[in-house]
């Protein structure tokens, strides 16, 4: 399995499908998952003509679990890192929730030299938590309640997750997938302790404000209009705003867990946009 030691000396587990002179396609997971989550789209991309990447973010999956390094800016100086590894240029990167975010700053704290488009899925930016400035936000007692969960229960939080709100099996007659709540659960049991614990500062507080300002190439969101983790008036109606060549498609009915949920619209909207 490829790996990469960054600087610092955590070991990054990362996939590379496809065609190595294809178009390239750089994919980032959400919480508490691993690249598996993307299996998908990067199946239907590399079968596309498509070079497809994803890695497994520190302390998360198959990559190494280091004590510290559990915040945003880390993440995209680990992401940079793979990208000069790699010596990936014109890439469509795609991030789905706390990924998103990490898009999102990775463009803002690293340029888009190296990326032609960006692709948010259910993303996190701006900013989750409730705040002075953020009223619309959710309440920090919501976050402290997901760490007061992990400290208790962890494996049983895992399934209570995917269980409801994350793929909206709580929504009557949802068609609950047992494979997919067994799947979030083994990647979200592949993560840390500490660092899935941190993230959730991470994905919650991070301010992305600014980084979404300064994005200069066409990013596509798109965000179901029933997101029970990241609500779609906090999130999405306002991140699109702020940035300059930005592009909303609104899933209706959609859950958070748009690339597993709806897997067929999903691959034709990232096909269409990266031939666009």
């Amino acid at each position: 399995m490829p790996y990469l030691t960054l600087r610092d000396g955590v070991e990054i587990y990362y996939k590379d499908w496809g065609n190595k002179n294809g178009p390239t396609v750089v994919f980032s997971h959400g919480w508490p998952l691993n690249s598996d989550n993307w299996e998908n789209q990067m199946f239907f991309l590399a079968n596309q003509g498509c070079r497809v990447i994803a890695h497994d973010r520190r302390g998360h999956g198959r990559s190494s679990q280091p004590w510290d390094g559990n915040d945003m800016n880390t993440y995209t100086d680990d992401l940079q890192q793979l990208f000069e590894y790699l010596n990936l240029k014109d890439v469509m990167l795609v991030g789905h929730s706390t990924g998103g975010g990490e898009v999102v700053r990775f463009l803002g704290r690293h340029g888009t030299s190296r990326a032609k488009k960006a692709v948010l899925v259910a993303a996190i930016p701006p900013v989750m938590v409730q705040s002075e400035s953020n009223p619309e936000g959710t309440p920090l007692a919501v976050f402290d309640g997901f760490r007061a969960a992990m400290e208790k229960d962890r494996a049983q939080f895992f399934l209570d997750v995917p269980s409801g709100p994350f793929f909206g099996f709580n929504r009557p007659g949802a068609a609950v997938s047992q494979g997919l709540i067994q799947s979030w659960y083994q990647q979200g049991m592949m993560s840390g302790f500490k660092n899935a614990y941190e993230c959730i500062k991470v994905f919650s507080e991070t301010d992305m404000t600014e980084d979404l300002k300064k994005i200069d190439i066409p990013v596509l969101w798109l965000h179901g209009d029933d997101d029970q983790i990241v609500p779609i008036k906090d999130a999405a109606l306002k991140g699109i705003r702020l940035l300059p060549k930005g592009t909303l498609k609104v899933y209706l009915g959609g859950p958070h867990a748009l690339p597993n949920i709806c897997v067929d619209k999903v691959n034709k909207d990232l096909w269409e946009f990266l031939n666009a």
